[in-house]
């Protein structure tokens, strides 16, 4: 069968990099479909989205990651969802070691293991509680518990339905993908974005991160 790519790609305030982000993705051989959700951006990010993407939809005002990713989870067609990130500019072009697990038929989602970070960010809080979340509730270890980059395969899209919002989106999806039975492969990848620092606009950034996190751990830990 030959599957088609639909890329998802919510964007909040990147005009520096969401044309560049959304040509590399573009270029990419099975990506037929690139969507841009501009979530509520306050700069540039929507005109400059709109001149190249296939499909931009704009947000009045900022509703989250996962929200956003919704929105582009009901416009997607391809067999295939690529979901990134709004500022990889043109370390895009490492998705397409995320499509090839799932080609393969190895895996139905795959995550990008990015390489070692060259800024001192957090103290590493968020990404422990994930972990340990992801190990209580699924019994697997992940070395990118955190990362947004990742494929899924159509039978993991009508499974999950919809992503839990906010900054959890990950670790909600990670986990009911795991415990619905779905292979996962982190996959190695030169891919590079902003990254916070350890100053007070990135603990705040963490701050809800962490929050987010822990409230879809303890939502999934009930049911």
């Amino acid at each position: 069968m030959n599957k088609t790519v639909s890329a998802i790609i919510p964007a909040y305030n990147e005009e520096d990099s969401i044309e560049a982000t959304i040509k590399t993705v573009k270029s990419i051989d099975k990506v037929k479909e690139v969507i841009v959700i501009d979530d509520g951006s306050e700069d540039k990010t929507y005109q400059k989205a709109i001149k190249v993407a296939h499909k931009v939809i704009k947000l009045d005002v900022n509703q989250g990651k996962g929200s956003a990713l919704n929105y582009g989870l009901k416009e997607a067609k391809g067999d295939i969802l690529l979901l990134l990130d709004g500022d990889l500019a043109e370390s895009a072009a490492e998705a397409e070691k995320l499509i090839e697990p799932l080609l393969a038929d190895r895996a139905d989602m795959s995550i990008a293991q990015f390489p070692p970070s060259q800024i001192k960010g957090g103290f590493g809080l968020v990404k422990a509680l994930a972990n340990w979340g992801l190990k209580k509730m699924t019994y697997q270890e992940f070395s990118a518990p955190l990362s947004g980059q990742r494929a899924l395969s159509k039978d993991v899209i009508k499974k999950i339905d919809s992503f839990a919002e906010g900054f959890g989106v990950e670790v909600a999806l990670t986990i009911d993908v795991c415990k619905a039975g779905f292979k996962v492969e982190e996959v190695p990848v030169n891919m590079n974005h902003r990254e916070t620092k350890r100053d007070i606009k990135g603990f705040l950034h963490r701050g809800k991160q962490f929050k987010d996190v822990l409230r879809v751990i303890l939502l999934k830990m009930r049911r």
